[in-house]
């Protein structure tokens, strides 16, 4: 296995990245406690638009790794991330720093729950929630669909599947596995024909 100096970084040298072991602890540690209710708008507010230690591009790429990983997503994500930078050591630090804390509290937050879960304030509390992360999400699509007029394929090619994708999940309440399976599937498939000489 290569030194950790040595593992590829990005398309630019230039860009930044986490300086330690502990940087990649602490920053998936502060993500993981601020993405209740869904983390995917704030790691890649974080991860793009503030530390900038991925390109809005390779966000899209290793979310969509993540996604058809078995496990959850963002944890998928943060072993990307530290295997990225520091290799296997980078990916433990930042799958330490994804859950060890969140696992205290949502610890915690499970044994107030069975005591509180009955009051009707609690329900409505939840629902609310509910709401601001569905909206958080929204938000997020909104911002990574500028980055489908870099992608290989044309914009006119590529808005359908995306409204296929949204149809299918949100509308039919298909399956995710098989709608990646299907339109994943001829996407990469349409993506790699365009690309091949």
């Amino acid at each position: 296995m290569n030194a950790p100096d040595s593992l590829p970084l990005a398309d630019d040298p230039d860009q930044p990245r986490p300086q330690s072991l502990s940087d990649l602890f602490f920053s998936f540690t502060w993500l993981a406690l601020q993405g209740f209710g869904g983390v995917l708008a704030v790691i890649q507010r974080e991860m793009v638009e503030r530390k900038r230690w991925l390109t809005p591009e390779q966000f899209l790429e290793d979310w969509a790794v993540a996604q058809i990983m078995p496990g959850p997503n963002v944890v998928n994500l943060s072993l990307m991330v530290g295997g990225r930078h520091f290799g296997l050591p980078g990916a433990l630090a930042a799958l330490s720093g994804m859950l060890a804390v969140p696992l205290l509290i949502v610890l915690l937050l499970g044994v107030l729950y069975t005591g509180l879960g009955d009051h009707p304030e609690m329900a409505g509390a939840l629902r609310g929630m509910a709401a601001v992360s569905a909206g958080m999400i929204a938000a997020t699509g909104i911002k990574l669909a500028a980055a489908l007029a870099k992608h290989p394929l044309p914009l006119w090619l590529t808005l359908p599947l995306v409204v296929l994708g949204v149809l299918a999940v949100a509308v039919l309440r298909l399956p995710l596995v098989y709608v990646l399976l299907v339109l994943g599937g001829l996407g990469c498939t349409l993506t790699y024909r365009k690309l091949s000489p």
